[in-house]
């Protein structure tokens, strides 16, 4: 169900060209190399270059760019880290890439009341970086070294999304430039406000195409006493998954459970140099006191051993932990080095804890079945799980029998009453899938678009056409 990926683009005029340079200066780039590595994304999807790439430092810097591409009707495309997985910064209709990462300022850390404010081009990282020294971290972990606004913008989610949220819950307010270039802000610092329409929540996710997010006020939370990391492999992918759907039955408030199938086991050993056996195996962490997270392991250990878990292995020291988990943020580039000269390509679910296990064993049938390789990893904590398909590039057949699989996967999540998408959202891959999810519902979310971007600049061709 994938529409053709192809760009439509016009010259730019030349006094947008001479406008840009006005604002920009030497941070307005023409040149070929840049333009198409900010048409590249992780996806699959083809590289399509924007026209041009500007790097704001400022909002008031962006308000003047969206008024410049008002007036000459130029598209923009918002761009952070470029880790995006549904093709969400392809330039399909050209115009000016928007590259936030030099806006990168930590603008306040408000210890009492466990929140900061940051500029939209902040890492993950470089946040947590700042927090440390201060006992404060910033939960929501998608893997990639991703800026917040992207991950805003996305609605991104990740490995301790089980425990502390996805992007939805993290964020408390936003500063957006919108299409007509006014600066807003839509809420105040305050953990609850019944004040009028909740257009924080409306930004979060939108993929860039209602606004640009310039700042961002955050959650916090503080770094827990104890933190202790382990695996444990299974004789079953079922088992695995029932330990997982038992332990949060229970209430064992997990802050990381992952799900890696032998598959992807094989990759992350090879990449990694993790010495791990090639089962169905889970990465838990857990976080509390030390009472609290000996109380959590022993619970989690006993459902483990009686549904045919091995014993755990622990990452023990910091060092430790770190290799596990960058183990596990790297499965994607594992996945894709299983075979020489391919690509990948991700699609993920998410269905009610319920019907995951369920949901996983069909998909995983599906898979074997296939003569595609096809790693399972998945945010099990919360319904959510990929499947990476490793693709020779130029094999139509391989392409078909992807593209056939994913349809199984989502056809079989919405049964389930699930989403087409977790936490890659919608981009140009699953905007057919999101009319399947949604139906009428689409339709105000089109009105929505038109309202607030009546031109269609801001990010043309994402969720919808």
């Amino acid at each position: 169900m994938n529409l053709p990926i192809q760009q439509i683009a016009k010259p730019l005029p030349s006094a947008f060209i001479e406008g840009l340079e006005q604002i920009f200066a030497e941070r307005a780039i023409l040149a070929l190399p840049a333009r198409k590595h900010h048409g590249a994304s992780e996806s699959h999807y083809p590289n399509l270059p924007p026209d041009a790439v500007v790097f704001p430092f400022s909002t008031e810097e962006v308000i003047e760019l969206v008024k410049l591409c008002n007036r000459l009707d130029v598209p923009l495309i918002p761009y952070g880290a470029g880790t995006c997985m549904e093709g969400q910064t392809t330039a399909l209709f050209g115009g000016v890439c928007v590259d936030m990462s030099r806006m990168d300022k930590v603008i306040a850390v408000n210890h009492e009341d466990f929140d900061c404010v940051v500029q939209a081009g902040v890492r993950r990282e470089q946040l947590n970086d700042h927090l440390r020294d201060k006992g404060l971290f910033f939960p929501v972990d998608p893997g990639a070294n991703a800026t917040i606004g992207g991950m805003a913008s996305t609605r991104a989610s990740g490995t301790n999304a089980v425990r502390y949220g996805t992007m939805r819950e993290a964020i408390l307010s936003l500063r957006v430039v919108t299409p007509d270039g006014r600066d807003i802000r839509t809420a105040r610092r305050a953990r609850k406000s019944a004040a009028g329409y909740d257009l924080t929540h409306l930004f979060i996710g939108a993929e860039g195409t209602l606004g640009i997010i310039t700042e961002i006020a955050l959650r916090l939370h503080p770094i827990p006493e104890a933190i202790s990391a382990a695996t444990c492999g299974f004789g079953t992918l079922e088992g695995a998954v029932a330990t997982v759907v038992q332990a949060i039955q229970v209430g064992v408030p997990l802050a990381r459970v992952e799900l890696l199938d032998e598959v992807q086991i094989r990759a992350v050993n090879l990449r990694s140099k993790l010495a791990e056996a090639e089962l169905p195996t889970l990465f838990f962490e857990f976080h509390g006191s030390i009472s609290g997270v000996q109380e959590q392991i022993t619970l989690v250990e006993e459902l483990a051993m009686a549904n045919g878990g091995h014993a755990f292995r622990w990452a023990l020291r910091p060092e430790e932990r770190s290799k596990l988990w960058r183990a596990r943020h790297e499965a994607y580039y594992a996945a894709v080095n299983l075979r020489s000269g391919c690509v990948g390509w991700t699609t993920d679910v998410c269905v009610p804890i319920s019907r995951l296990a369920e949901c996983i064993l069909e998909t995983k049938a599906d898979l074997r079945a296939s003569t595609l390789p096809a790693p399972i990893v998945g945010h099990v904590g919360d319904g959510n799980f990929h499947v990476i398909f490793v693709l020779d590039p130029n094999s139509e057949t391989e392409r078909a029998e992807a593209e056939r699989l994913n349809a199984n996967i989502i056809e079989r999540a919405l049964s389930m009453e699930g989403t087409c998408t977790g936490e890659h959202g919608i981009g140009i891959g699953k905007q057919e899938w999101l009319v399947k999810e949604l139906g009428e519902t689409v339709e105000l979310m089109k009105v929505l678009k038109t309202s607030l971007d009546p031109k269609n600049l801001f990010n043309p061709g994402k969720i919808f056409q």
